[in-house]
């Protein structure tokens, strides 16, 4: 595994002006960053497994999926509450039942 560092900087880019590279860097971190633990381990397990293989929309969903609350974000993958319909097909991924 290679070790890479972001700046603040690097970490408030948005997808228009950063690398694929930069950018999946970029998710993993705010992935396994969160505010609570559990959401560490679901996001950032799927990210590890998962962004190297994801289109750019695929990416935008998930990078959006990020900007959510860590509270809202688990009680929709455990179930707990309905989210949103543009979050839904990730939102199963995440879960398992998709």
């Amino acid at each position: 595994m290679s070790e890479f560092r972001l700046s603040e900087a690097d970490l408030d880019r948005t997808p228009e002006d950063e690398s694929r590279e930069t950018r999946i860097k970029r998710l993993k971190i705010r992935s396994w960053r969160r505010g609570i633990k559990e959401m560490d381990l679901i996001l950032g397990g799927y990210a590890d497994a998962n962004l190297q293989a994801m289109s750019e929309v695929e990416l935008d969903a998930f990078d959006a999926l990020l900007k959510e609350n860590d509270q809202d974000l688990y009680q929709w993958v455990s179930g707990q509450a309905t989210c949103p319909a543009e979050h839904a097909p990730l939102i199963e991924k995440l879960a398992g039942r998709g």
